[in-house]
């Protein structure tokens, strides 16, 4: 549970805020399934718009305090858009208490770039880092005595491995470029296929960290009809049968968001696994409130400044079960052959 001493009651802010995080955490408790000790993990994905940027005001106590909520009821979440500064991701993280933890990547300059990292968040309760993290970069080849590359990523993918009980996995997380809006951009469907490569080839080696791999993040996929989307099943990476096709835009239009693995020891029950998002437009920064956040604007200026409170995004999660033990015991019972 989040830590809410910092809320004010003796403001309209705080004990709105009160009120709101009681609404979310029901819906929350309806809409997620609760967290166990060591038997699943509760995985997630996330953009959240502009984390620590300062467009609209930036973001205040009130809505750290429900994205705090909402990311304390998984194990462990990958986070695109995090700016350079951390303040806001460090005032996040006291909220959500000592045993998070969080890993960061650099930024990725350029103008593509757009000066985002990437971020893992996890509760160390139930998961520990395995000491693996970097960037994953295209292979180099050497030209006249001189290393070159022929492509880069307009924002560098984040890699990095834990564990949790019995299960090893490696999670690489990307935001993939958006260029012009529409389906299947030429860079965007680029940069698909290269992450794919290299994950893959990365699983193929007897040197793999762990053997089990998964790519979850922002991908701007507009349809899973998408040649982007359909890049991913070409390359033997599976997408939960209940994530295909939800729609993870706030409007909730759009497949934006992903998750995909090549995971041996989970691939068996990943097309029953539990899986969804969460319109939490429904329950903070609701439509309604339009004159309570914003009266003297338009109710479309409203909508759009709310994502930077929240986001533009919805989390999408899928549930795990990592409890390997019985499968582990009936090896230890089998007669040795011969």
């Amino acid at each position: 549970m989040p830590d809410y001493k910092s809320i004010d009651s003796n403001t309209v802010e705080g004990r709105r805020t009160a009120e709101r995080l009681r609404t979310l955490k029901l819906e929350l408790d309806g809409a997620i399934p609760s967290k166990t000790v060591d038997s699943t993990v509760l995985l997630a994905t996330w953009n959240i718009r502009e984390f620590g940027g300062t467009k609209s005001g930036g973001r205040e106590a009130e809505p750290l305090f429900y994205l705090a909520e909402i990311i304390s009821r998984f194990d462990i979440i990958a986070v695109q858009e995090v700016r350079d500064n951390l303040d806001a991701l460090d005032e996040l993280m006291s909220i959500l208490g000592p045993w998070w933890k969080y890993l960061v990547s650099d930024v990725t300059l350029g103008t593509q770039g757009n000066n985002e990292r990437h971020a893992y968040i996890y509760d160390t309760r139930k998961i520990s880092f395995g000491g693996m993290a970097g960037e994953l970069v295209p292979e180099m080849k050497k030209e006249g005595g001189v290393l070159k590359s022929d492509f880069a990523f307009s924002r560098t993918p984040y890699v990095a491995g834990f564990k949790a009980g019995w299960f090893k996995f490696t999670l690489c997380t990307q935001h993939f470029y958006y260029g012009e809006d529409k389906a299947d951009d030429p860079q965007r469907l680029l940069e698909a296929k290269m992450v794919l490569k290299l994950l893959k080839k990365r699983m193929e080696s007897k040197d793999a960290w762990a053997g089990n791999s998964i790519l979850l993040g922002d991908f701007n996929i507009f349809s899973i009809k998408d040649q982007t989307y359909q890049a991913i099943e070409k390359e033997m990476f599976q997408i939960p049968a209940n994530v295909k096709g939800k729609y993870t835009n706030a409007v909730q239009d759009k497949p934006f968001d992903q998750i995909a693995f090549l995971a041996r020891d989970v691939e068996k029950q990943l097309g029953l696994a539990r899986a969804g998002t969460f319109p939490f437009f429904n329950h903070v920064y609701r439509d309604a409130d339009w004159k309570v956040y914003q009266p003297d604007t338009t109710e479309a200026k409203y909508k759009q400044w709310r994502t930077f409170k929240m986001s533009d995004h919805l989390p999408l999660w899928v549930e795990l079960y990592v409890d390997f033990g019985d499968a582990y015991l009936e090896g230890k019972m089998a007669k040795p052959s011969g």
